[in-house]
């Protein structure tokens, strides 16, 4: 058998699509109130309570400043390795940025699919699809699809895996 590849003959190579370019605004959002939730209640504090100001102030100023450096930066590169594909055969995900996952679930092994859309996914028209496997390893999930992609999907890898022999086991 060639190298990289598995016993259905599926072999692990870089997925062909994109997220939706929403994407990247999402993130951003996501890494603000990320941001915020240890920052306002440090600068809040440090207003109030005179005597450690100072160590309450610095603290929020460096972490707010890294937390908006985050923001611009971290959701443009994860735009950029972040990828998808479905084929007859498989779903392939490739996600991460230091520490890049390769993922591929075989159509005969999908238990389940779902679209989530979160109030922020909403708001930017975005969803998630999540695909469910007999693997250890978890689901395989499609982050920052456009939320009528992530429906159309929903339903291709409905229709594929209702007609791929296999017990999903």
């Amino acid at each position: 058998m060639p190298a990289g590849e598995g016993t259905a003959g599926i072999r692990l190579r870089p997925p062909r699509n994109t997220l939706n370019e929403r994407a990247v605004s999402w993130w951003r959002v996501r890494w603000l109130l990320m941001t915020a939730a240890p920052v306002v209640p440090l600068a809040v504090l440090g207003v109030l309570i005179e005597p450690a100001r100072l160590w309450l102030l610095l603290p929020a100023a460096v972490l707010a400043a890294a937390g908006v450096a985050a923001a611009v930066l971290l959701p443009l590169w994860w735009f950029r390795t972040h990828r998808w594909e479905v084929t007859e055969d498989a779903v392939y995900v490739r996600t991460g940025f230091f520490w890049q996952e390769w993922r591929i679930a075989p159509m005969s092994r999908i238990q389940t699919v779902d679209t989530v859309r979160g109030p922020l996914e909403q708001l930017h028209r975005l969803a998630t699809v999540t695909v469910t496997t007999a693997s250890s390893k978890g689901a395989v999930r499609i982050e920052g699809l456009d939320h009528e992609v992530a429906a159309e999907l929903a339903e291709r890898l409905t229709r594929i895996t209702r007609n791929t022999p296999g017990d999903a086991t």
